[in-house]
């Protein structure tokens, strides 16, 4: 399966909002429309350097997402990653469109100064934690929110 990799463009939305709304729904999330729009003209802002997103493409269809943010680290000089959205459709995960998308954001992580690259899952998600551990490195960390 030849799966090409893209950055979002403005003509994206109807296919960008369908991956992601599938995505939501894997997580049992739900967002108003505002959010979608916003987050949607903030991916594509170049006054936003900071806010990222690439397409997985095949046969002229997008089949997969990822959204990355760079931001300040504390404990580093250099910015760092975070891969916050990772999607594919259920019709061609295992065909290497997930590693492609995450070593997308490697590449351009790398392209940005910024080698820390980072993401969280839910526990339930087995069937991307047996790709992330083998494209990743598992850490101790456990997540708290107000």
């Amino acid at each position: 399966m030849t799966i090409t990799i893209r950055p979002l463009r403005p003509d994206d939305r109807s296919d960008w909002q369908r991956l992601w709304a599938a995505y939501l729904d894997f997580y049992e999330t739900t967002l108003p429309d505002a959010v979608y729009d916003t987050t949607f003209a903030r991916l594509l802002d170049p006054d936003r350097p900071a806010q990222n997103a690439l397409l997985a493409v095949h046969d002229e269809r997008a089949v997969g997402l990822v959204h990355f943010i760079y931001h300040h680290h504390n404990w580093r000089i250099e910015d760092v990653c975070y891969l916050q959205d990772l999607y594919t459709d259920p019709s061609i995960r295992g065909q290497g469109a997930g590693r492609a998308l995450i070593e997308a954001v490697y590449a351009a992580a790398d392209a940005n100064g910024t080698p820390g690259v980072y993401w969280l899952t839910q526990d339930f998600n087995t069937q991307a934690r047996h790709l992330y551990d083998r494209i990743g490195k598992l850490t101790p960390f456990i997540k708290y929110q107000r």
